[in-house]
């Protein structure tokens, strides 16, 4: 299963709470909800769909989960959401338990052996692991190299700090620009991939 993560990116690298004000208020974060502006149904709900349609299941950090997990099962009967709920998912978590899955056909992966976990759902066959939001698991797929996939949904704004996905341990990890579209809104949807090193 290839691991393709998809995040809403400001261009100082902030992925926290693009959804709602209180969706992730960690470190005072104020500026929740801060896609909506730029959002546009033709080329980011588009990219959006073109991923999910692709996935074999989906893949979260706990706090992200939480935040899917209780509002995607009450949108039934709208496709994407169908979608949403009856794709497998997959939550790292280090305090969930198995009564705390509530979102359907939720599997736990507990915080201590999720590298290797996610490293034999990457061997495994299947369609794409997806990753929306989720920072600090994205950071950790990154620093591990199982990333195949960096579908950056960049939105012409600067939100001057909060969460990033991008490790800081300088670490060198080239890619390579594969694909960019660019909404109305002035949004950017680029997808990178892991360039050859020289």
């Amino acid at each position: 299963m290839r691991i393709i993560i998809s995040e809403f990116i400001s261009l100082d690298g902030v992925v926290q709470a693009p959804g709602g004000p209180g969706e992730d208020t960690d470190g005072g974060f104020a500026h929740g909800g801060w896609s909506h502006p730029f959002f546009d149904p033709e080329v980011v709900g588009g990219a959006f769909a073109e991923v999910t349609a692709k996935a074999g299941a989906l893949l979260f950090g706990r706090r992200t989960w939480q935040t899917m997990a209780a509002a995607w099962p009450e949108r039934a009967g709208d496709p994407f959401a169908d979608q949403m709920n009856s794709l497998p998912k997959y939550v790292v978590s280090t305090t969930l338990g198995d009564r705390d899955l509530t979102w359907n056909n939720t599997t736990l992966v507990p915080g201590a052996g999720a590298v290797a976990r996610i490293r034999e759902l990457h061997a495994a066959a299947g369609g794409d692991l997806v990753v929306m939001g989720s920072p600090t698991l994205v950071r950790t797929l990154l620093s591990e190299g199982l990333v195949d996939e960096l579908r950056l949904i960049v939105m012409p704004v600067l939100l001057g700090g909060g969460k990033s996905i991008f490790p800081q341990d300088g670490g060198l990890r080239p890619l390579e620009l594969v694909s960019s579209v660019t909404a109305s809104t002035g949004a950017q949807v680029c997808t990178y991939r892991p360039a050859a090193r020289a």
